[in-house]
């Protein structure tokens, strides 16, 4: 749902006040095109923001979109390839996806389109996070729809589940704060949202978390797990760019339509100031290794931080990369020739920068594209920034690679054994992946 925040204002539907119904990718397998939170609204009129696949099950999306708004009640439906038959909907790529459709536009009072819209209004890049319930059971007493329940939060990165009386409402313990189950959603929904990570959750209901003790089967019917989908937004990591040439001015675009929030840095007020560079999100004028120690120590930098440093000249780069290397941050590059790379490892050995500190070095920048243009060598450098994130990326073509071409980083998250154990066949045969890890 978050990833449609940025496009509501200017949804006719959303103004105009139309009901809605929401359908979000809750599971994915194979070679799906959508990672898990990927959200489309329907309105009752037939207008569509979004894309849950590219084209290939959008109309029995709209279609079971439609069904929602009848009746009020929630849906999951399964898309797959099927090779018997061809007319069937599903996805032609072999890939698997679970799709869970839900009415707005107030979901347990909570989500509405209007208040995301507000939310988003405040600032586009800030932090904010979604917590869903979608198992079909509303909080007790809350007045809300079949399948009904989110909590908001503004501040994932240091929100406190134990002490948040909403999320409690919203698993049906309201009101008890050492209660198990709440203790083990904190488990798994904290580092979620503070990694700014987007999954289900599952956990037990509440009869089942007594202490551990199991309840006989033969007791009474066993309601099933409690479901959650939690998206979390942290605000945008930053990509400092230190040289305003012609390569600093094609990369910020590039490194803007990733994500990033993007600073260029340069010692010369004439070169900084030029036009071209009004792309950044931020643009100083100031001796690189001192700007970038004052960031670091303002806490304005963190691991999420990508440093670029293209000024090609050693009065900057020696001093820059020594500071840069001593910090944590998750990619330190420097533009120069192999001959330039010797040079500079020189240097910065013999101004005590340590060998292993060396090794984290993306030195000349860039994968091996070819790359010769400025633009050419901005898609090389956002190539290796991609690749970096994952262990698996080789940086060969596709089509010289086997096997699936995403490499699920997820897991399915469970209850804590310790805690709350799920009982026995509440979980489904077969569990699609349920969990990103987001590139910024």
């Amino acid at each position: 749902m978050l990833d449609l925040m940025p496009a509501l204002a200017a949804w006719g539907p959303a103004a105009a006040g139309e009901r809605c119904a929401v359908a979000t990718v809750v599971g994915a397998g194979g070679s799906a095109p959508r990672p898990v939170g990927t959200s489309m609204l329907v309105s009752e009129s037939g207008d569509v923001l979004g894309s849950l696949s590219g084209g290939c099950v959008e109309g029995a999306v709209v279609a079971a979109a439609f069904e929602v708004m009848a009746d009020g009640g929630p849906r999951r439906e399964l898309f797959g390839f099927s090779a018997e038959d061809a007319f069937a909907v599903g996805l032609t790529c072999g890939g698997e996806l679970e799709i869970h459709i839900e009415l707005l536009p107030d979901v347990g009072g909570v989500l509405r389109l209007d208040s995301l819209q507000a939310l988003d209004a405040q600032e586009p890049t800030a932090g904010l996070a979604l917590i869903r319930r979608l198992d079909g059971h509303s909080p007790a007493g809350s007045g809300s729809p079949r399948g009904a329940g989110a909590v908001i939060i503004p501040d994932p990165g240091s929100y406190q589940v134990e002490q948040s009386g909403a999320v409690a409402a919203l698993l049906g313990v309201a009101g008890d704060w050492e209660h198990p189950l709440l203790l083990a959603a904190a488990a798994q929904l904290e580092p979620m949202l503070r990694g700014g990570r987007t999954g289900l959750v599952r956990l037990p209901p509440p009869e089942d978390c007594l202490s551990g003790t199991a309840v006989p089967q033969n007791a009474r019917p066993r309601p099933g797990p409690i479901t959650l989908l939690v998206e979390s937004r942290l605000p945008a990591a930053r990509m400092l760019v230190f040289g305003a040439n012609d390569f600093g001015a094609a990369l910020l675009p590039a490194a803007r339509l990733l994500g990033y929030h993007v600073t260029l840095c340069d010692a010369r007020p004439a070169f900084a100031s030029q036009s071209r560079f009004a792309s950044a999100d931020q643009v100083v004028s100031g001796w690189p290794h001192r700007y970038l120690a004052a960031e670091a120590a303002a806490g304005r930098v963190d691991a999420r931080t990508v440093v670029c440093v293209l000024t090609h000249d050693p009065k900057f780069d020696i001093p820059l990369l020594q500071t840069a290397l001593g910090l944590d941050l998750t990619y330190v590059g420097a533009m120069g020739s192999r001959r330039s790379h010797l040079q500079r490892v020189d240097s910065l050995l013999a101004a005590g920068v340590t060998a292993e500190d060396l090794s984290r070095l993306h030195s000349p920048i860039g994968l091996d594209l070819g790359a010769v243009t400025p633009a050419e060598v901005a898609v090389s450098i956002t190539a290796e920034l991609v690749a970096s994130r994952t262990r698996s990326a080789h940086g060969l073509s596709l089509k010289q690679g086997r096997g699936p071409i995403h490499q699920h980083a997820g897991h399915d998250h469970t209850a804590a054994p310790t805690a709350c154990t799920l009982p026995a066949g509440t979980l489904p045969a077969r569990t699609l992946q349920n969990q990103e890890t987001p590139w910024t």
